[in-house]
């Protein structure tokens, strides 16, 4: 017992139950090409649907990287994802000429080395980036979309970088790779201008579909609509009304009370009241004998004279449905509504915070929905994915609950899509104490634009890729087991990246195995080629390790997303088969074979290797997969890629070692800081050998023995402070190999004679 100086009573517990606890096999991890998701983050992915929802749908620039991740969890639940992209930035920068209406050349260009076609390109001309058409010694052709009139200095950023789309409200001066956004981390380095407000959640073209629409005063929520003539929708004879129908102006007569006016424009809006007015705007038209009918803005422009000139202060409102007029309506003004006040329960106006904080003179709440406006999101376009409402814009406003309602924090915590940037206009951020009621006249309704997906799997750079394995690399941060390394790229691109998950991630760990699939050219419309010695050379610039297995090539599955085919690598069904293994007997089982290692989600084979190709594929340590008729589609082999003859050499094996050595060593660190004595030995074989019994209880190894007792623990080793345990091993072994001898056996003769002479 401890030392006391007086007397007393003193309690000690001690925990002599510590056991070998039971270690995850099952996780797989793999990094790639992606149109959404955080770059540079680790994200758990338990199901294919939750892969669409985080990562995006699949395209063209990453079907094999996706469907790999698919085939995994099509029989496991358990997937770590690293995505990968380029957010380097820029090329070059140039003087010009800002290209006018009608015209897409960028003129008086200064410099066009290093501007190719594909880049992006932006100013003050074109905030939002438009694209290089082509290049040529004196000038740069740009899409079409890029208007203006002022010089400019141009900035050009590299195509193969994934941008970020941001919804901003007016000239950009920062480049649009200032914001590209990678993650959350990422994301609180930022510094956004005045002008950007929001910036999509993650990189990519996909964030271009998102719209934003915020509304923070009551006056912007439902306002009056105020026209030009005393009798509503009238001109001065109250026998007609100024519409456009179809490309043409007229004066329409009325032939009865209740005309329908198929176009859908209405004229003569007084010009104070137009600036009030956005497109997606709802009014409220109609009276007591039509009716009344919500028209939803879709264009709003000048009215022009007969004489051809513009008559400013009137203009037409077009609206996205035809309607019914009176020519007798008793009033010139109507109801306006913003375009999303259907979906929150009331106009923004003072919070409960507010109001018990004391600063009644203000209004500080603030509604905020995010649309996917083109539908790339949903399907749908215009679907709204968040809705955000009765917020407030003080940075210490709390629910009753106690928990943020500031706008900023909300959104930057939950949404799905969106970071926001700086305020808008007018709104400014401030504590509670000097918040004022916004003096915005209209909602602020902004599309997203600017967002690029950058390189696509076949071409994206080496040290992107691996820069994403990366966050793999510590065993203490990220526990995995199975590394796949998805899309095989052609080349010297795939034995690189193969090489250094075997060097920096598997063998540093020693704790995980790396899947790999031969480059898709081997296998792949190589049809009378010798497939079999494309994948021997394949592996053989593969280094020599018992940390990787290589399977024989892909596989042809249907794209749901597309509706087409795609030719998608097997490291993914292979690692797959792992798990699914580790869930119905346990690692140490052959994950091959007729009764574990049926291939799910395939059409075909692209390369279906004979007996002889087997051969040939099975001495230089990678494993066929090969379709049966009948009997499905079979791991046939179940080699890791280790050169030497070894126990190691063989799947079950090493995953075996993985497993007792993971296991041991976690249990092994409660061991730390006791004495090197007898006790302390003594208990760490009673923590090891009933642990080794029960592994040896369910067939993954056939003997041990633990040595840890004075002669592998002399004074030497106790005085270096160390400690030694020797455990022995047998491991199981699969058959690989089968024999079956059918003897023939005179009559005359007893079985005994014979039995074991051939």
């Amino acid at each position: 017992m401890p030392f006391a100086v007086s007397a007393g009573v003193t309690v000690n517990e001690f925990d002599l139950t510590t056991v070998v606890p039971a270690v995850s096999t099952t996780e797989g991890a793999t990094a790639g090409v992606f149109r959404w998701g955080p770059v540079d983050k680790i994200l758990l992915i338990d199901s294919e649907n939750v892969l669409v929802n985080r990562y995006g749908k699949p395209t063209n620039l990453n079907p094999e990287t996706f469907f790999n991740c698919g085939s995994f969890l099509s029989y496991g639940n358990k997937l770590y994802v690293s995505r990968a992209a380029n957010t380097t930035g820029f090329s070059n920068t140039v003087t010009g000429v800002a290209v006018q209406a009608g015209n897409n050349v960028l003129g008086n260009v200064d410099e066009t080395d290093g501007v190719a076609a594909g880049m992006l390109v932006y100013g003050t001309f074109i905030p939002d980036g438009t694209r290089v058409v082509s290049v040529n010694s004196t000038a740069v052709v740009l899409t079409a979309n890029a208007t203006g009139t002022e010089t400019a200095v141009v900035a050009f950023a590299n195509p193969n970088t994934v941008f970020t789309a941001v919804a901003n409200s007016g000239v950009v001066s920062n480049p649009l790779a200032s914001y590209i956004v990678k993650n959350e981390d990422d994301f609180l380095t930022k510094t956004f201008e005045s002008d950007v407000h929001f910036a999509a959640r993650f990189p990519g073209e996909l964030g271009n579909s998102l719209k934003v629409s915020v509304c923070d005063t009551a006056n912007q929520f439902n306002s009056t609509v105020n026209l030009v003539s005393n009798t509503a929708y009238v001109n001065a004879g109250a026998t007609s009304i100024n519409f456009t129908i179809g490309a043409n102006t007229a004066n329409v007569i009325f032939t009865s009370a209740n005309a329908t006016i198929t176009s859908g424009e209405i004229g003569n809006v007084a010009s104070a009241t137009v600036a009030l007015l956005s497109v997606g705007d709802y009014l409220e038209v109609g009276n007591t004998t039509v009716g009344k009918q919500f028209l939803k803005i879709t264009r709003i422009a000048n009215v022009a004279t007969t004489t051809g000139t513009v008559e400013l202060g009137h203009y037409t409102l077009q609206f996205d449905e035809p309607y019914q007029l009176s020519t007798v309506v008793p009033s010139n003004s109507l109801a306006r509504f913003w375009e999303f006040h259907s979906v929150v329960d009331a106009a923004p106006g003072q919070s409960t915070f507010m109001t018990s904080f004391g600063n009644s003179a203000a209004n500080d709440e603030v509604h905020t929905v995010v649309v996917d406006q083109d539908g790339k999101f949903t399907g749908v376009p215009g679907t709204i994915l968040e809705v955000w409402s009765a917020l407030s814009r003080a940075s210490d406003a709390k629910s009753p609950e106690g928990e943020t309602i500031f706008y900023r924090d909300v959104l930057n915590n939950n949404s799905n899509y969106v970071w926001v940037g700086s305020d808008r206009s007018n709104a400014p951020t401030n504590t509670a104490l000097f918040t004022t009621t916004s003096t915005n006249s209209k909602p602020m309704t902004l599309s997203f634009l600017g967002g690029s997906d950058g390189d696509g799997e076949n071409v994206i750079a080496i040290n992107n890729l691996t820069n994403a394995f990366d966050k793999f690399a510590s065993a203490e941060e990220i526990d995995i087991s199975l590394i796949m390394t998805g899309k095989a790229r052609g080349g010297t691109h795939g034995e690189q990246l193969a090489n250094y998950l075997i060097d920096n991630i598997a063998e540093k760990r020693l704790d995980c195995v790396v899947f790999l699939s031969p480059d898709k050219s081997d296998v792949v419309a190589n049809a009378g080629r010798d497939e079999s010695a494309d994948i021997v050379q394949f592996r053989n610039v593969v280094r020599s390790t018992s940390y990787a297995v290589i399977d024989s090539g892909y596989k042809y599955m249907y794209d749901k997303y597309n509706d087409l085919y795609r030719w998608v690598p097997l490291n993914g069904d292979i690692a797959g088969l792992c798990v699914r293994t580790d869930d119905t007997r346990d690692p140490w089982w052959s994950p091959a074979g007729f009764n574990r290692g049926q291939i799910k989600n395939i059409i075909r084979l692209a390369y279906n290797p004979r007996k002889a190709d087997r051969d040939i594929l099975y001495k230089a340590g990678v494993n066929p997969v090969v379709s049966f008729p009948g009997q499905g589609t079979i791991l046939y082999g179940d080699k890791t890629a280790l050169n030497k003859p070894s126990a190691f050499d063989r799947i079950n094996v090493r995953r075996l070692f993985i497993v007792l050595e993971k296991a041991i060593a976690t249990a092994a660190k409660f061991t730390l800081f006791e004495f090197n004595d007898e006790f302390t030995r003594a208990q760490f074989r009673t923590l090891v050998e009933p642990f080794l019994r029960d592994v040896q209880g369910r067939r993954g190894i056939y003997d041990f023995k633990v040595v840890c007792d004075e002669t592998n623990n002399p004074g030497s080793v106790i005085d270096r402070n160390e400690f030694v345990g020797d455990i022995y091993i047998k491991p199981a072994r699969s058959i690989n190999f089968i024999t079956l001898n059918f003897v023939a056996v005179p009559t005359g003769i007893e079985f005994n004679e014979v039995v074991g002479k051939f």
